[in-house]
């Protein structure tokens, strides 16, 4: 009988025997693939206006957009930040602001699709926006469902009022919103390098932010405290930027990005009776990092009162075509020597982006010797090999004009190789760039 009774219990869990060996179901999707393959490039809201946002204005700015030539320059997305959010319906479904967006949303995204642009929009994945509108935490796959029925092509998803979540498990929740509602969305997640992003989220995002929140500062802004003895606010400058998103390049490659903010490119702000703005030749070397850093290119100033200058800035095409090169590798610092800075970025067909920034208050007269600037990056698995292979030299910031040709030859020992000595200043907090291309020789 107890033969009997142990065959019988057998053949009973068969059956669950069988179905523990297939595969365990999923409910994870992937992201959306090839919508990132460069970084974004686009103008936000934000820094020039937060929470003060209107159909009006975004529309403004998108004609400003296409008659500046910026879109035909690829900034393509067009992004509201906070301060869209109007309230959730009995069903919870989330609905626009409509003394902002009489039109509503959808009707946005038709406006700014119809000119070959994208609209891009912002959440939360806590209970409340930043700025204290309806965040998405409970509602990923509404609002996923809202977005792709409004024609949205970009989230930028930010982190707080995210008491209890798990930062990992709750950006893979709206990953799978997404995907799961059909319409292939860009995602920025936006926690700011809290929880170390660039580890976990290639999977997860496309690209993420390293920093807190920038503002248009050059060098960093000492910390002032108020009456009760804490801190006042102040911007992640530039270079407090920097110094956080360099070490992090071997995390970025085509479709996820390392995202150290917004541009500050001509933006000024008044916090706090403090008024920040930085100069033309800051805003240039701003402007040159984040390309050799191969970062989103988000613009975030007025473009109905933008200069020719700053024009002139977020316009350079040989330097976007440094930041969207399609080798995808982010920049190298390759020395720091006093004030300057000496960095090099792997191109395409083997080509090379080099530039020098001056953090320092002086001029800085200087003689390019290449022989000292030898780069063999174990990320890219490229080298210069100045003393073997000629390149030719362009300006960056003088129109791409050709510079001279590093010439290889013999020195006066036999053998010895030498190379031209590029002479040039570097302005005080400013910026030299150059674009490296080998030439074939006979």
């Amino acid at each position: 009988m107890r033969k009997q009774i142990l065959a019988a219990v057998a053949l009973m869990c068969l059956p669950f025997m069988a179905s523990a060996q297939r595969p365990r179901p999923t409910a994870d999707l992937p992201k959306w693939e090839h919508v990132a393959d460069t970084p974004q490039m686009g103008w936000s809201s934000w820094n020039c206006f937060m929470t003060d946002i209107n159909e009006d204005l975004i529309k403004a700015t998108a004609d400003a957009m296409v008659e500046l030539g910026l879109v035909d320059a690829g900034y393509v997305y067009l992004n509201l930040d906070d301060g869209w959010h109007g309230e959730r319906d009995a069903n919870g479904f989330v609905h626009e602001d409509l003394e902002k967006f009489p039109s509503g949303i959808k009707a946005l995204a038709d406006y700014l699709h119809s000119k070959g642009m994208k609209l891009g929009i912002y959440s939360d994945a806590g209970d409340f926006t930043c700025a204290c509108y309806t965040g998405s935490r409970g509602h990923e796959y509404q609002d996923a469902i809202t977005y792709a029925s409004w024609g949205v092509d970009y989230l930028k998803y930010d982190w707080c009022f995210t008491s209890n979540a798990n930062p990992k498990g709750s950006y893979i929740l709206m990953r799978n919103a997404l995907r799961k509602a059909g319409r292939p969305i860009l995602f920025s997640i936006c926690e700011w390098g809290s929880n170390k992003p660039w580890e976990w989220a290639e999977e997860v995002g496309h690209s993420w932010r390293t920093t807190g929140d920038i503002g248009p500062a050059f060098l960093p802004v000492p910390t002032t405290y108020n009456e009760q003895g804490r801190p006042n606010w102040k911007p992640q400058s530039v270079i407090d930027i920097i110094e956080k998103n360099e070490p992090l390049r071997r995390y970025a490659g085509p479709g996820h990005w390392n995202d150290p903010d917004m541009l500050e490119v001509g933006n000024s702000i008044t916090v706090d009776g403090v008024y920040y703005e930085m100069t033309d030749s800051e805003d240039r070397a701003h402007f040159t990092i984040w390309c050799m850093m191969a970062a989103p290119l988000i613009l975030g100033n007025d473009l109905t009162k933008i200069t020719d200058e700053t024009l002139a800035i977020i316009k350079n095409k040989e330097m976007i075509a440094v930041d969207q090169d399609p080798l995808g590798i982010q920049g190298l610092r390759l020395k720091t020597e006093g004030d300057l800075q000496y960095w090099f970025k792997p191109l395409s067909d083997g080509d090379w982006a080099f530039c020098v920034m001056n953090i320092g208050e002086a001029d800085v007269p200087l003689a390019i010797d290449w022989s000292t600037l030898e780069v063999d990056d174990e990320l890219s698995g490229r080298k210069t090999s100045f003393s073997k292979v000629n390149y030719s030299v362009k300006d960056i910031w003088n129109g791409g004009a050709p510079v001279n040709t590093l010439v290889k030859g013999k020195g006066r020992n036999k053998g010895q190789m030498v190379t031209n000595v590029l002479n040039t200043t570097v302005g005080s907090h400013d910026v030299v760039a150059y674009r490296l291309t080998p030439v074939a020789t006979k």
